[in-house]
């Protein structure tokens, strides 16, 4: 499968922030985790999904990992 280039602009902390959604963190685990809020916890989640125009976070692993960023 082609790379999606919509995954090209996804920074180093919105990966790590998709990495533990895919774990099955909530935004308050992750944020605990990373060491931020809670709120940029929804930033990232909220970017990740308007940056690789996915509707909902189940739809936005799917894609990463058929992209093989996951």
């Amino acid at each position: 499968m082609k790379k999606d280039t919509k995954w090209e602009n996804i920074t180093e902390r919105e990966l790590e922030v998709l990495d533990l959604l895919s774990r099955g963190y909530n935004s308050k685990a992750i944020a605990e985790q990373l060491f931020i809020s809670p709120n940029t916890v929804e930033f990232h989640r909220r970017q990740l999904l308007k940056k690789t125009e996915s509707r909902n976070i189940a739809e936005l692993i799917g894609n990463a990992y058929r992209q093989g960023i996951l």
